[in-house]
């Protein structure tokens, strides 16, 4: 009898726990909606040119980024998807081509086959990898960076408060 009652007591606490500390080590819903958003997103739509991406999303990717990479085709470009919007800086360790960085905000309303979006806060072009270690980035919070060829930004007239879609 002693021995039930101390499995009933032990279930009991066990549930308990569940689920007062559920909701603490919970991956917030607001994490888990851009892990989705970041396994749906192939293209992003920037200056009116569609740009294949590959997105980075987790912390080992995005302090790796292109870091070793081939340099990437004119249509190609890194996405980097974060948790929360804050100041994220970036460098040129280990590249080996330069690159226009572009951060943006994730204020964009949706429209049909899009999955995101947002405007461009912050523009850094020509970055070269002789520029490592400096660190480049915006004074104000973004939530997504892209990194593409060089020259991007320029050639296609790119300027703060442009629109990017995620497709």
């Amino acid at each position: 009898m002693k021995k039930s009652s101390i499995i009933i007591v032990a279930i009991f606490i066990g549930i308990l726990a569940w689920l007062f500390l559920d909701p603490i080590i919970a991956v917030p819903k607001d994490k888990l909606a851009r892990q989705d958003l970041a396994s749906k997103i192939s293209t992003v739509e920037i200056a009116r040119q569609n740009i294949k991406v590959e997105v980075v999303d987790t912390d080992t990717k995005r302090q790796l980024g292109l870091s070793g990479h081939a340099p990437l085709a004119d249509n190609q470009g890194m996405l980097f998807v974060f948790d929360q919007p804050a100041k994220y800086g970036f460098w040129m360790k280990d590249m080996t081509f330069p690159l226009d960085i572009i951060w943006f905000s994730s204020d964009l309303p949706l429209t049909k086959g899009e999955v995101g979006g947002g405007r461009v806060i912050y523009i850094e072009k020509n970055l070269q990898p002789s520029s490592y270690p400096n660190s480049f980035g915006p004074d104000q919070n973004s939530l997504y960076v892209l990194e593409v060829n060089a020259g991007f930004s320029d050639k296609n007239n790119l300027k703060i408060g442009d629109e990017v879609k995620f497709k």
